[in-house]
């Protein structure tokens, strides 16, 4: 399953969007309201849970300055990645858009899709009001 959010446009640069995106800390800043816990568990990794569903593990499994982060499931049942790319528009704009990439049977699927694009959008939103 492969989920795109909408391009979100920042008044930063891609090197300025970029550093924020790497510190994971900030990923506490994106978080939609319903979250229930938020934990930096080490310096590329983080536990969040949103009301009503499990926790999950994100570790930063790559990083291609400027222009892309690579989050990945760290233990857990289901295997997927979250990728944010960013592009420069100007010296003082970027745009970032973030990929949700997984292999899910058809029935979890089916359950997920809409709460994770939901999820995905808000994250993305979230970047030009938070940096």
């Amino acid at each position: 399953m492969n989920l795109e959010s909408p391009k979100t446009t920042i008044p930063k640069s891609a090197n300025d969007t970029f550093n924020f995106l790497s510190d994971i800390k900030n990923f506490e800043k994106l978080m939609p309201e319903n979250i229930s816990k938020f934990e930096v568990l080490d310096d590329d990794k983080f536990l969040f849970a949103l009301k009503g569903m499990p926790e999950i593990v994100l570790k930063k499994k790559e990083v291609i300055s400027p222009n892309k982060i690579v989050l990945g499931a760290a233990g857990g049942k289901l295997d997927f990645s979250l990728t944010a790319n960013i592009t420069e528009v100007d010296d003082n704009t970027s745009e970032a858009q973030l990929n949700f990439e997984g292999e899910f049977n058809a029935m979890m699927a089916m359950m997920i899709k809409g709460p994770i694009t939901k999820f995905i959008e808000t994250l993305s939103t979230n970047i030009s009001k938070a940096i």
